[in-house]
């Protein structure tokens, strides 16, 4: 029979949920159990970014050049204000990498788009056997867990999907929303207090019939959605996803597009707590034309939103406790081919990653004069991964257990990349 991602079967889970249409769809979009203490998390300080680049960008057009190669390509290099040089066509980045790293010397296998992204966000290769908890769920676990003050979600995907919770269970899934913050099917509009109360009393009726059915923790685990929801509904932190809010000349700042709009926006949720948020920039699949795509398309919208929201988490005090990660799931190849553009690549490529707990302006590794291959100590998806959990003080000793009672070491047992942590 088919099971959802919390194990629980289709048919419990359509039996449990008729009757109570009118609440399914913030169930389902809730995915999360919210459990943070707002105070504790701001206390610690501790939230991370990723900026997802979906598509396989070509990191040596833009973070570790080879001019006047054969691979190179046609764009220049220019200084920064870290250690290192970067492509011409991100000019603003330029002026904030005294705050970033790039690890040149990312090694991996997987350059297929699914299992590379799968890779790239669990620190495991894909096993159909079992699900892995991406960076978010893993995050938001280690850092929400024995909180409950946060009534928002403690991992928020922006204008993208992201990958799941996978054994954690579906209260550790992403909170999707738009760039805009927009969360659909959660508003309230023509609903009064009697009639929510009506709605709500007859959905805890169905909840907690099917719960005292020893129906599993899948069941219980979606009560406690539910609850979370509810409290979602009403909770004034919502204020933080309405980033149309924001004054004219901070939406100009970080650039008047999606990804503008998801940047601007993650750094209201790291105001408000929210440990681990996930902004989408896709497109960078560039098999043809990818020159003129890069300089024309995507890097002045990257550019300007990331260094914005580099220059705005410093200028606020947030970036000494904000871990940025920039990656997609592999690069593309050092050989040009015959339709201007590049395949996919997976053998030697680049990552950035900066703020909280991170050094920042330092290039680590380096690779062949082509680019062809790693030349220093190679770097894996696992040890990106443990990094940044060091980074935000998550100890890599942690251990979960997954349903089939087998133990998994966080980020799959990954080294530190020592150059870049204190």
């Amino acid at each position: 029979m088919t099971q959802t991602p919390s194990g629980m079967t289709r048919r419990h889970f359509m039996s449990h949920m008729a009757g109570a249409s009118a609440m399914v769809a913030p169930s389902l979009m809730m995915g999360n159990a919210i459990q943070a203490n707002a105070q504790e998390l701001k206390k610690r300080g501790k939230s991370c970014i990723m900026l997802w680049m979906g598509g396989g960008p070509s990191t040596m057009d833009l973070w570790d050049l080879k001019p006047g190669t054969n691979t190179g390509g046609p764009f220049k290099a220019i200084s920064t204000k870290g250690d290192m040089q970067i492509s011409e066509h991100l000019p603003k980045v330029a002026q904030v990498m005294d705050n970033l790293s790039i690890v040149r010397s990312m090694s991996t296998r997987e350059a297929d788009h699914g299992r590379g992204r799968y890779y790239m966000h669990t620190g495991y290769v894909p096993n159909p056997n079992i699900e892995h908890p991406s960076y978010g769920s893993v995050i938001a676990h280690e850092l929400a867990s024995d909180h409950n003050e946060l009534e928002i979600p403690p991992f928020v995907s922006v204008g993208g999907g992201s990958v799941g919770p996978g054994f954690l269970g579906m209260s550790w899934a992403p909170f999707t929303v738009s760039s805009s913050g927009q969360v659909r099917n959660l508003g309230m509009k023509g609903w009064g207090d009697e009639t929510l109360q009506s709605r709500l009393s007859m959905l805890q009726l169905i909840e907690g019939g099917f719960v005292s059915q020893n129906r599993g923790p899948a069941a219980m685990d979606h009560a406690k959605i539910l609850d979370k929801t509810v409290k979602l509904m009403t909770s004034d932190q919502m204020k933080a996803f309405r980033v149309n809010e924001e004054p004219e000349e901070m939406k100009e700042m970080y650039g008047n597009d999606g990804f503008g709009r998801g940047c601007l926006l993650a750094r209201r949720l790291v105001e408000a707590g929210v440990p681990f948020i996930e902004v989408d920039l896709g497109g960078w699949d560039n098999h043809q034309n990818i020159f003129n795509t890069l300089k024309d398309n995507k890097l002045p919208v990257m550019d300007q939103a990331m260094s914005a929201l580099v220059t705005d988490l410093k200028q606020r005090g947030l970036l000494e406790s904000t871990t940025i990660v920039w990656m997609g799931e592999f690069s593309r190849t050092p050989r040009i081919n015959g339709n201007t553009g590049r395949d996919h690549w997976a053998r030697s490529w680049s990552t950035v990653v900066g703020g909280g707990g991170i050094k920042g302006g330092l290039a680590v590794g380096a690779t062949s004069s082509d680019g062809t291959r790693v030349e220093t100590e190679p770097y894996s998806s696992e040890d990106l991964m443990a990094t940044v959990c060091r980074a935000m003080g998550i100890s890599l000793d942690t251990t979960f257990t997954s349903k089939s009672g087998r133990p998994m070491k966080i980020a799959n047992g990954g080294k530190v990349i020592k150059e870049l942590v204190a």
